[in-house]
């Protein structure tokens, strides 16, 4: 699929092997130049409600604001998916509900993504994966510290144990990151069902070897042979 003819993409969500319902969500707004990947956390009746409210309050943006307009926008529309997770929460008894997201925006030749939790956006520039975001975790730290590499956190007992996410807490935080858009490059935004079982080698193999058409359903199925033990949920954006 495409938008304005500079964008192709392709996208996947899949319960995975030993989930019942698929708490991860996902959305393309390739008119607006949005896309979104959100994975819940609460339950089976909890972390759906959590994401779908994500992609739900994203959705409701107006079309044709301006770039900076539009920017501004999609954080209050995160923004106010997190004040309704928090009222659902205490609805239903004060249980912990919420979700991860990963955003991505494009825009007069730039890019901007807005992230909480462990939903990731890599980038494939020139045959090389970056990337762009940085976890929410408890093992984050120990990666920035330079014990551990994203691969060796990815296999760490904590390594579920998230430290921010919409709809969790008094303060809601969303980390942004900004750039410029180059011809041939490639976007991944993923939930981890899918990082748990491909690494940055694996990641970048398949992103540098495989169409558009293929790419998206080739990566969910590694996470599926892996064990698919997650919701895998699973965008990739070309640039034309």
């Amino acid at each position: 699929m495409s938008t304005e003819n500079r964008i192709r993409f392709s996208a996947s969500t899949h319960v995975g092997k030993k989930r019942t319902i698929n708490e991860d969500s996902i959305m393309a707004l390739p008119d607006q130049g949005i896309w979104v990947v959100s994975d819940g956390m609460g339950g089976h009746t909890g972390g759906d409600f959590a994401s779908q409210t994500v992609v739900e309050s994203v959705a409701m943006l107006p079309a044709g604001l301006e770039p900076s307009e539009l920017i501004k926008a999609l954080r209050g529309a995160i923004g106010k998916a997190h004040d309704t997770i928090v009222t659902e929460a205490e609805v239903r008894g004060g249980g912990t509900i919420g979700a991860t997201v990963v955003t991505f925006l494009v825009a007069n030749g730039h890019f901007a993504a807005f992230w909480a939790g462990d939903s990731r956006l890599y980038r494939l520039q020139s045959g090389s994966i970056e990337m762009l975001t940085t976890d929410h975790s408890v093992v984050a730290s120990l990666v920035l510290s330079g014990q551990l590499t994203w691969d060796e956190a990815e296999k760490h007992p904590q390594s579920n144990a998230i430290t921010r996410a919409v709809g969790v807490g008094e303060h809601f935080e969303l980390d942004k990151i900004r750039g410029e858009l180059f011809p041939g490059d490639r976007f991944l935004l993923c939930s981890d069902g899918l990082t748990k079982y491909a690494d940055f080698a694996t990641l970048e193999r398949v992103l540098a070897s495989q169409s558009i058409e293929t790419v998206a359903d080739t990566l969910q199925q590694i996470a599926l042979d892996g064990g698919g033990t997650d919701n895998i949920s699973i965008i990739v954006i070309d640039i034309l």
